[in-house]
């Protein structure tokens, strides 16, 4: 039918020139035939002939030569050059307030808010606090930038502040599960950070990102600090946690059975630090009365614990 014409023709030729591996001739025809409107395969027709030919190669490099000396490896996370000078709480203050007044979501933002990320790791807690009393506004979008930089400041002051940001209940509770979920990501946890945060296991209604926040810290603290089980913070994290399971993790309704199955996760979250409470999940997984979810639990719970602890315990001899 009529329809099924093709309406363009289109053809291209290119013969190519190699010498010594390198191309040295490229010449190509290309050649278009419109028949839209035409009868028996006649129309507009177009052809382009080009010529591109090889004239010479530099010999030289065009970029100047590095000194070996400043050059050296590093991986490829973020890296920005630190200042030499000191950074001041109104400079910090005064970066809020130019994010605030740009876009939340503008490309023109990543920058600033980079080096607000950088600036925030070179106050004290003090000043800490002063910048959060005098930014903790929200911008015209909604956006609080300092809330979004703190959990990536990644300093023993920024942990206390997000603390007290948290215990004071000043922000939502999707910031907050951020601020615990970042708790994870931290490279070099300090006793400080565990001894601040300790106290929000015991707050009425604490939620699973806080018991699981809190414990990977724990975890990756332990596995930099060599007996970290004798650290009076961790013993702080893991007495708490040791209190909500009782003497064997006995439940009474399914409001106890959650807390203990959560306990449970995160004590095995804590790794290292949790063989104190061997003996105790001991008794959670070999008491029969207890539901299976929690005896599973409680053996689950052992799994970064060392194998001598784990073994001795778990399995007591003539069992």
């Amino acid at each position: 039918s009529q329809s099924e014409q093709q309406i363009l023709s289109s053809k291209l030729e290119c013969v190519q020139s190699i010498k010594d591996g390198v191309l040295s001739e490229a010449k190509c025809t290309e050649s278009n035939l419109v028949t839209l409107f035409s009868q028996k395969g006649s129309g507009a027709k177009t052809q382009t002939q080009s010529s591109l030919k090889l004239f010479q190669v530099e010999t030289e490099t065009l970029y100047n030569k590095v000194d070996s000396e400043d050059l050296y490896v590093t991986s490829m996370l973020y890296e920005k050059e630190e200042t030499e000078r000191e950074v001041t709480g109104g400079e910090v203050t005064e970066l809020v307030w130019k994010l605030c007044v740009a876009h939340s979501a503008s490309f023109e933002t990543a920058d600033p808010f980079m080096t607000l990320v950088f600036q925030l790791r070179h106050l004290s807690l003090e000043a800490l606090k002063a910048v959060w009393q005098r930014s903790s506004f929200k911008c015209r979008d909604n956006w609080q930038p300092l809330i979004d930089a703190l959990p990536s400041c990644a300093t023993e002051a920024c942990v206390i502040l997000m603390k007290e940001i948290i215990a004071s209940g000043e922000v939502e509770e999707d910031k907050v599960e951020y601020f615990f979920w970042s708790f994870s990501f931290i490279p070099k946890p300090t006793s400080g950070m565990i001894e601040s945060l300790a106290p929000l296991l015991k707050s009425p209604g604490a939620s699973q990102s806080c018991f699981l926040g809190v414990t990977a810290l724990l975890h990756r603290f332990c596995s930099s600090y060599n007996s970290c089980d004798g650290v009076p913070a961790v013993q702080s994290v893991m007495w708490t946690l040791g209190k909500f399971l009782g003497r064997n993790c006995a439940v009474q309704d399914s409001e106890r059975l959650s807390e203990v199955q959560l306990v449970l996760k995160a004590i095995g979250n804590a790794g290292l630090a949790a063989a104190s409470l061997a003996p105790v999940l001991s008794l959670c997984a070999s008491l029969k009365s207890n539901p299976i979810e929690i005896r599973l639990a409680a053996i689950q719970a052992f799994r970064r614990i060392p194998c001598s602890v784990r073994v001795s315990d778990l399995l007591p001899a003539g069992d």
